[in-house]
């Protein structure tokens, strides 16, 4: 499989960081962690679920963001052990591109330089006392089955379907079920009515809820 190539970053003017091979923003044009909290961890029903050794599983990585505010979270809710995350990206955001996009964030400072440590190696696992973070790179659609693990939760938090139709597919969305821990949990922007059918057919009870700032919805599941 080929070696992961980065994508290149442009910039809109309120410093919004744009994916140039997909036109799509990399986080809400409006408050990028709100809208992670909103939709990640709140449609995950976490912070409440965390347990030790509690592990998210990300198709996305983008610019990191999902991953900080997960670890925030863990943080704040006290609980032993260290957070499992991995993420499978297959155009990581240049590192240089990721420090300056969360530089926005005052809230998520002491964690940035972890964050863009990833991207700089990505071969390299990130281990810290609260967190031990993977970053697959290539096309999850090679790297996912492969993949031994079991999610408790997963983001999904590729580009839109329009735009970035290959990390929606059925087939994908089928391997997402099958590495998704019993009673574990999905949550994504989308309310795309492929991606929901897909993901019913992965296995998950799939539920239609509001979504973040303009987006009217989103979904959510869990595993039957």
């Amino acid at each position: 499989m080929d070696k992961a190539q980065t994508d290149r970053t442009l910039w809109r003017d309120n410093g919004v960081p744009v994916s140039e091979r997909f036109d799509d923003p990399y986080y809400s044009l409006d408050n990028g962690l709100a809208e992670t909290r909103h939709v990640f961890l709140d449609g995950n029903a976490l912070p409440a679920r965390f347990r030790p050794g509690f592990h998210i599983a990300e198709l996305g990585f983008g610019t990191g963001l999902n991953l900080i505010a997960a670890r925030l979270a863990w943080l704040a809710s006290g609980t032993t052990g260290r957070l499992r995350f991995t993420s499978f990206e297959a155009f990581p955001m240049p590192p240089e591109d990721a420090l300056r996009a969360l530089s926005v964030f005052p809230e998520v400072a002491g964690l940035v330089e972890d964050t863009a440590a990833l991207l700089y190696d990505p071969e390299r696992p990130l281990i810290r006392d609260d967190i031990e973070m993977h970053l697959v790179t290539g096309d999850a659609r090679e790297t996912l089955p492969d993949w031994d693990g079991l999610a408790d939760a997963w983001f999904l938090d590729g580009f839109s379907p329009a735009k970035n139709p290959e990390l929606w597919g059925a087939d994908l969305m089928a391997e997402v079920g099958r590495h998704t821990a019993p009673g574990g949990s999905f949550a994504t922007y989308t309310a795309a009515g492929d991606v929901r059918r897909a993901l019913v057919a992965a296995g998950f009870d799939v539920t239609r809820v509001p979504g973040y700032g303009r987006k009217r919805h989103m979904s959510t599941g869990r595993k039957r």
